[in-house]
């Protein structure tokens, strides 16, 4: 039998060479299945013995002691799919266990938006006396401005940028390429960052960053998750950084884009996964209704009999 730790370091240059994951999918599959080997190890059970009873009994035992959701079992699930196939690949076994197990539904979980307003008070607080806020600023607007995910603006270097053409190069999910536009606004910070504030940050240090830190490395994405935080604080915003790229879609849509153009310009592989972007939109338009137009609901539903209108 393999070492648990040779197994893994196993499945894990699968994922990257003989699979070519994206590097998110890759972490997440490698730490449920290291949690999973661990849980084999407590509980004496043998990899090449474990059956859909036992994987049963792993999630339960996850649900109950980390409280985990559907969305998150459902990719447990995956990973041990995955996982297993590998195993038989290796001739370790001869069966994938995981197989049969049922994933759960998920049901449409709306993204959470900012309005328009909502937006430019937030990146109205940022202090942009200083290199760190200029890039902040900076930062924020590229990503409400193309809709970027928070990854792909960590991954952006500065030969990415085309001003000319208001156009970046980004590597999106699965290492894939895209084109994104940017606007004028997000532009004009941009260059007052690469100008003013980069140079300071930078120092000595060379860097094919675009964003970089206060020591001159290329920003992490806790980094920005951190700065952010600290931003919307004061205001009271609850919202998220990658909330700007919700917004952004949702913008795009309340304006009459297309849901195929939304779907290039955030980089979706399915269009699917764009569509959930729409029911956004469809909310927004029921609250608007219902605060101008209150006596057509009750207890939050829209009144259908006519007579019950007057």
């Amino acid at each position: 039998m393999v070492h648990p730790q040779d197994l893994l370091e196993q499945y894990y240059s699968r994922l990257i060479h003989g699979e070519h994951r994206a590097p998110l999918t890759v972490a997440t599959y490698t730490g449920e299945i290291r949690l999973f080997l661990d849980w084999l190890a407590e509980t004496q059970v043998c990899l090449e013995t474990a059956d859909t009873l036992s994987l049963v009994r792993y999630l339960e035992r996850r649900r109950t002691r980390d409280r985990i959701s559907s969305r998150t079992t459902a990719k447990i699930i995956a990973a041990l799919r995955s996982f297993f196939r590998f195993i038989i690949d290796e001739h370790i076994r001869t069966d994938n266990p995981a197989g049969i197990l049922e994933s759960p539904r998920r049901g449409i979980r709306l993204p959470p938006v900012l309005t328009r307003e909502s937006v430019e008070q937030v990146l109205g607080l940022i202090d942009t006396s200083t290199p760190w806020g200029l890039r902040n600023r900076a930062l924020y607007e590229l990503i409400y401005s193309a809709g970027l995910r928070v990854s792909e603006a960590v991954s952006l270097n500065l030969r990415d940028i085309m001003f000319s053409e208001e156009l970046i190069i980004v590597r999106g999910k699965g290492n894939k390429e895209r084109f994104a536009i940017f606007g004028e606004e997000a532009a004009s910070w941009l260059k007052r960052y690469l100008m003013e504030a980069r140079p300071q940050l930078a120092g000595s240090k060379q860097s094919s960053a675009l964003f970089i830190s206060r020591i001159g490395r290329r920003l992490s994405r806790k980094g920005m998750w951190k700065t952010y935080a600290q931003t919307t604080a004061p205001v009271g915003v609850s919202s998220k950084l990658h909330t700007l790229r919700h917004t952004f879609a949702t913008d795009l849509l309340a304006g009459g884009a297309d849901l195929r153009s939304v779907q290039e310009l955030l980089g979706h592989a399915d269009l699917t996964t764009t569509q959930i972007y729409t029911h956004v939109d469809s909310s927004l338009l029921k609250e608007q209704h219902r605060h101008y137009m209150p006596k057509l609901w009750v207890d939050g539903r829209y009144r259908s009999d006519p007579e019950s209108r007057g």
